[in-house]
């Protein structure tokens, strides 16, 4: 399975998710430069924490309107296993692939800390690692994680089994407690958690490592299905 991780001016956590599947996961992956990406050739796409242009506007506001997003639409639509962590779920919601919008956090003030999340979907391309209600300890980073929906999509969300993460402890005022959800397809997930910041014990955690381990179960099997 071949990753690219999309580079955007002002990413910063690109090389924690390069290093996340290349040296922990044992995945081929490259790391996109978004005026030069042909994302063609790769079978999963991974948007990247950061400050994507300066977080002007709004958060992943500028980089939902580059050349890229047509691709990572494509990606989508073919299916392809799409992950976007903080800034990347920014982008996705910004750019209409995951519904919702982001707000700044409750307290205004950025976080930087473990947090537990409860799994609440284990059956997904991204969980499936995982069991359902599990707890696990994820690092956040971030000044506008306060995810906001109406009543409506909230209500669609949880009957489509689309929350796949909640806080247990809620950083952020997000609404429903939650951290990550998945289009419904299924092949898009975006979270504010950094799955790719404890992927080794080292890290002091490593609970994150099983997504992307997921993430390459899920694909070898579908690829030796069709193969």
């Amino acid at each position: 399975m071949k990753f690219a991780v999309i580079v955007f001016p002002g990413s910063n956590c690109d090389r924690d998710m390069y290093f996340a599947v290349k040296d922990q996961l044992g995945a081929e992956a490259d790391l996109v430069w978004y005026k030069e990406a042909n994302l063609a050739n790769y079978d999963g796409i991974l948007l990247p924490g950061g400050f994507s242009y300066g977080d002007y506007l709004r958060s992943g506001a500028i980089a939902s309107t580059s050349d890229v997003i047509t691709q990572i639409r494509e990606a989508a639509e073919a299916g392809k296993p799409v992950l976007g962590v903080c800034n990347g779920f920014q982008i996705l919601l910004e750019m209409g692939l995951l519904p919702g919008a982001m707000l700044p956090n409750e307290k205004l003030k950025f976080m930087c800390h473990y947090e537990t999340l409860t799994v609440e979907n284990a059956d997904t391309m991204f969980t499936r690692q995982y069991e359902e209600k599990e707890k696990i300890q994820i690092p956040i980073a971030h000044g506008d994680g306060n995810y906001f929906c109406d009543e409506e999509t909230l209500q669609k969300l949880q009957n489509n089994k689309q929350i796949v993460f909640t806080y247990d402890q809620n950083p952020n005022g997000s609404v429903g407690d939650i951290a990550g959800i998945t289009n419904e397809k299924g092949n898009v997930l975006g979270m504010m958690p950094h799955p790719e910041r404890a992927v080794e014990a080292l890290l002091g955690h490593d609970d994150g490592l099983r997504l992307f381990q997921s993430i390459l179960t899920h694909w070898r099997e579908h690829h030796a299905i069709n193969a």
